[in-house]
């Protein structure tokens, strides 16, 4: 598990970045952590990996360990960047490192770090890609492959902690289909992965919880079912004021509407309209959904 508790980070005293925020990230979950540019996601993701340090608040990191049949569970604090915490992280970059290795000496010298590497996931990870020459270099590949050996690399780690800074972004719609198919074969219920993301209709069947950043603060931590079970999305024909639409768009079968859910009406989230609701709601959504929790 991990908890932010009152966090605070700027890069200039007076241009807060995050301002005192509070949430949590549960372990066996995927989330997708959204917000509009520059309001701190990666900042965040930097935080909890340990890349960058809090000016005020702590997280805190709780990882369950099981030897011999008795679990075992260990705190850590990022800051600290203690070794056995660091092995268990693994942070993908929006940006892909410059390297002049091949792909298989990349492999070689960086999985000795992860102690539940697994060169056979890898293999599979780097096929589900159609990437099959591990002697590739990388920096002749295109930024597109190159991601997608890092994903897979990635996943391949297994470590317990997972964060990933828009890992769709130059990939194409096979890929993107490979990359979700790829998330869901990494995940147990022992993982946390966090991916970072602009691209929500590309994540949309794989996230279990969002997070959403407004500015300085956090706008929405939420469960996909506690949503669900407080929005209804889906598509009518018209709409009326009785109907509290929190957020409205034209769809060739009529209109697409996010609406509370009185009724507890059964429907599918829509995380691209979730995140323009709540931004045209931010009262009505802090009052439905406890954000400090």
């Amino acid at each position: 598990m991990i908890e932010v508790k009152n966090l605070s980070f700027y890069y200039k005293r007076n241009k807060l970045v995050l301002d005192d925020i509070d949430c949590m990230f549960r372990k066996g979950r995927i989330y997708g952590l959204l917000g509009k540019n520059g309001v701190g996601k990666t900042t965040l993701l930097h935080l909890i990996a340990g890349l960058k340090f809090p000016k005020l608040g702590n997280v805190t990191i709780n990882l369950s360990y099981n030897a011999n049949g008795i679990e075992n569970e260990i705190s850590y604090t990022p800051q600290e960047r203690k070794v056995e915490f660091l092995q268990d992280v693994f942070f993908l970059n929006e940006e892909m490192p410059e390297s002049d290795f091949t792909i298989e000496q990349m492999e070689k010298y960086n999985a000795c770090f992860y102690p539940n590497f697994s060169a056979e996931d890898f293999n599979n990870y780097l096929q589900e890609f159609e990437i099959d020459n591990k002697k590739q270099e990388l920096k002749k590949l295109s930024f597109g492959t190159k991601k997608k050996v890092y994903i897979a690399f990635g996943l391949a780690c297994n470590t317990k902690l997972i964060f990933l800074d828009e890992p769709t972004n130059g990939l194409d719609i096979p890929s993107k289909s490979s990359f979700r198919k790829i998330v869901m074969k990494a995940m147990t219920e022992e993982k946390t992965i966090i991916i970072s993301t602009h691209q929500a209709r590309d994540l949309q069947n794989v996230l279990d919880s969002i997070v959403i950043l407004d500015k300085t603060k956090v706008l929405l931590n939420a469960d996909a079912e506690e949503i669900t079970k407080k929005l209804w999305f889906g598509i009518e024909e018209k709409v009326s004021v009785a109907d509290k639409v929190l957020y409205q768009e034209d769809n060739v079968a009529g209109l697409a509407i996010v609406r509370e859910n009185k009724g507890e009406e059964e429907s599918n989230l829509d995380v691209e309209m979730l995140f323009n609701a709540a931004f045209l709601n931010k009262n009505l959504f802090n009052e439905l959904f406890n954000n400090k929790k």
